[in-house]
């Protein structure tokens, strides 16, 4: 004889709720975050000088979505970030060079691209508990090429700090609302 048991609609439908759930953060990931193809021509919106790593990070934005954007508001689907990590030039010291400018002198050599791209609905695929609105991220070499064995939960974690008007990024809506691009 058949359980008829109250409880056995309940179970079934959690168990496929979970199912759906799994699947869809299966869905998530950095193989969605396209390389973008021609990111230096778009707009380099800040610099960020790290000392502590010998870096420069030059930060872009695709055109079509900072045409969009407005300081305080959330950031616009189809918005793609770029951080693209440079070498710069050391003194004999090993500290960085300061270039006339008072900034660090970059070498050229990019040594990590990391994206993340806005999508309407991407955030439906993350857990609740890790989710930042609609953003996915990924990390490339200069190849283009998906860094293998990326795990990008530490970006998550990382920008669920910034929500409200930074929409879960750091230089971004900050530059928008220094700016005040309304």
């Amino acid at each position: 004889m058949r359980n008829k048991s109250p409880l056995r609609p309940a179970l079934t439908a959690g168990l496929a709720s979970l199912l759906i759930v799994a699947a869809g953060y299966g869905l998530a990931g950095p193989e969605r975050v396209a390389f973008p193809k021609g990111y230096q021509t778009w707009i380099k919106y800040t610099v960020v000088e790290r000392p502590d790593r010998k870096i420069v990070r030059n930060m872009y934005v695709n055109p079509e979505a900072h045409a969009r954007a407005k300081a305080g508001e959330p950031i616009p689907d189809g918005t793609v970030l770029v951080m693209e990590d440079m070498k710069v030039d050391l003194s004999a010291t090993g500290t960085p060079e300061i270039g006339p400018d008072g900034r660090f002198v970059p070498t050229g050599e990019v040594v990590g691209l990391f994206v993340m791209e806005k999508q309407k609905g991407w955030g439906e695929a993350i857990p609740a508990d890790k989710r930042n609105g609609d953003w996915d991220y990924s990390s490339f070499a200069v190849d283009g090429t998906v860094r293998p064995n990326l795990n990008t939960s530490g970006c998550f974690s990382c920008h669920l700090s910034r929500t409200g008007e930074r929409d879960f990024t750091f230089t971004y809506a900050k530059v928008l609302l220094d700016t005040a691009k309304r």
